[in-house]
C-alpha cells in the first residue's frame, strides 16, 4: 500500500467537511471523515469540532484500532466505524459519513435506493441498500454492514442515523455522498409526481456491464424489476406531439 501524503491529505479533509457543511448535509458538529494514510495510519476528524471549520491541526492519527498517535484532539466516537471499513476492505482508503437530508429521509422511512432509474446510480453506485440501526459510535453499528452489505456495495443508507460511504480516493467518497443524495432528491420528486419509471432488465444489464468500463469498483447490483412500463416506450405513449402549426 503506498502510502499518502498527509500533509496534502490534511488539507483535502479539510475541504471536504467544508463542502459537506455547506451542501447542508450535516449540521453543527455532526458527521466524520477519514484516510487510510498507510498500512498501519488512519488521518480522522475529531470529535466535538464542525466540519466546515476544520483546520489541519484539528485532526487526529489513529491506528487500525482506533487509538490515537499523534494529534491535540479526541478523535470521532465513530472512529471504530472507519476503521472497520479498512479492516473489512483492503482496497478503501477514505470514509464520508454524513446526514444528507433526503437520502437520511429514506434511512429513516426504511426505504433502500436500488431501483434501477438513473444510469450513473446504477454505475456507480449499484444500489444504496438500508442497513439496520445500530447506536453510533458502537460495534453494532457495523454488524449488519459487514455480515451483509461491505463486500458489494460502497454506499450505505444507516437506519434512523444518515449515509456512509466509502472509496479508493477521499474524492470519490465524497462524490459518492453527492450522488446518494442526488439520486435520493430524484427519487423522492418522482414519487411526489406518481411514479418511479425504472429500466428494464435488459437495460439495467446494460449498466451494470458498463461498469468496467468507467471504473467503478461497486459489486454489488440494483433490484431488477420486471414492468410494462420502460422509459424508452413510456414517453413514446405518453407524451402527446405538438399540433404543427400550419401558418409556420
Amino acid at each position: 500500500m503506498e502510502p499518502f501524503d498527509e500533509d496534502e491529505m490534511r488539507a483535502l479533509i479539510c475541504e471536504v467537511g467544508h463542502r459537506i457543511w455547506t451542501r447542508e448535509y450535516i449540521a453543527a458538529n455532526d458527521g466524520n471523515i477519514s484516510v487510510r494514510l498507510s498500512q498501519a495510519e488512519v488521518l480522522a476528524t475529531p470529535a466535538s469540532v464542525g466540519k466546515g471549520f476544520l483546520k489541519p491541526g484539528d485532526l487526529v492519527v489513529v491506528d487500525l484500532e482506533g487509538n490515537k498517535l499523534r494529534g491535540e484532539s479526541r478523535p470521532s466516537s465513530e472512529i471504530r466505524m472507519h476503521t472497520a471499513f479498512y479492516h473489512a476492505r483492503s482496497d478503501i482508503r477514505a470514509v464520508v459519513h454524513a446526514h444528507p437530508p433526503t437520502a437520511t429521509g429514506f434511512a429513516v422511512a426504511g426505504i433502500p435506493l436500488d431501483r434501477a432509474l438513473l444510469p450513473e446510480a446504477v454505475i456507480y453506485l449499484g444500489a444504496v441498500p438500508l442497513v439496520r440501526y445500530g447506536v453510533p459510535g458502537t460495534d453494532e453499528l457495523m454488524e449488519d454492514i459487514l455480515e451483509n452489505f461491505v463486500r458489494d456495495y460502497d454506499a450505505f443508507l444507516l437506519a434512523n442515523h444518515g449515509v456512509t460511504t466509502i472509496s479508493r480516493t477521499l474524492l470519490d467518497a465524497y462524490h459518492k455522498m453527492e450522488m446518494v443524495e442526488h439520486f435520493a432528491k430524484i427519487s423522492l420528486v418522482a414519487r411526489q409526481l406518481g411514479r418511479e419509471n425504472v429500466f428494464s432488465p435488459a437495460r439495467a444489464q446494460e449498466l451494470l456491464d458498463a461498469r468496467a468500463r468507467y471504473g467503478a469498483i461497486a459489486r454489488g447490483g440494483c433490484r431488477i424489476e420486471e414492468s410494462e412500463d420502460y422509459p424508452e416506450t413510456t414517453y413514446a405513449r405518453e407524451v402527446p406531439m405538438r399540433p404543427r402549426n400550419p401558418e409556420a
